[in-house]
């Protein structure tokens, strides 16, 4: 497992122990009210809503608040100390593509959402440019590797093309 993966593992179970209710209907709503020691009418004024049919009681949310801005200054702490962006930031950048399926897809926006940043914060920077254009390559490798034997049988006339990356450029199979 590499650092980030250790790191979101950690983060996730850090997550898991803070006291959120979840309601999608009105049953579910009241049972979560009352494990809260909450009655479903009349003290709604105690809790808040963070969307998609989560909830925390309003004594909490500052506890919410500071481990959410405790995670983002993690990442960000360990996106800084990898100085060649061959380490946690190409780890960071293959996890998430690899689990919005780029190597499907080819768009990277779910993957760069999931991490706080957008294509023109990772083109800026040089050590986020290379761990991602890194990230890409290696599931472009597995792709090709995976399938272009395939590809070049079933049309032995295609060929290796450099194709624009939003980085730099990579070789891929072209038929």
């Amino acid at each position: 497992m590499n650092t980030y993966q250790e790191m979101q593992l950690r983060q996730q179970q850090e997550f898991n122990t803070l006291p959120l209710g979840f309601a999608f209907n009105k049953d579910q709503f009241d049972k979560m009210m009352r494990g809260w020691g909450l009655h479903p009418e009349r003290d709604v004024n105690n809790i808040r809503s963070i969307g998609n049919g989560s909830y925390i009681q309003k004594k909490d949310v500052e506890l919410l608040l500071q481990t959410s801005a405790r995670h983002k200054k993690e990442l960000a702490a360990a996106i800084a100390a990898d100085t060649t962006g061959s380490g946690f930031i190409f780890e960071m950048f293959y996890y998430e593509l690899k689990n919005y399926e780029y190597g499907y897809t080819e768009d990277a926006e779910d993957a760069l959402d999931a991490l706080g940043l957008t294509m023109e914060q990772v083109q800026s920077d040089k050590l986020l440019c290379r761990g991602f254009e890194r990230a890409q390559k290696k599931i472009w490798r597995k792709r090709r590797n995976g399938n272009t034997d395939q590809a070049r049988r079933a049309y032995p006339s295609g060929r290796w093309r450099r194709r624009n990356t939003e980085c730099g450029s990579a070789l891929e199979w072209e038929v």
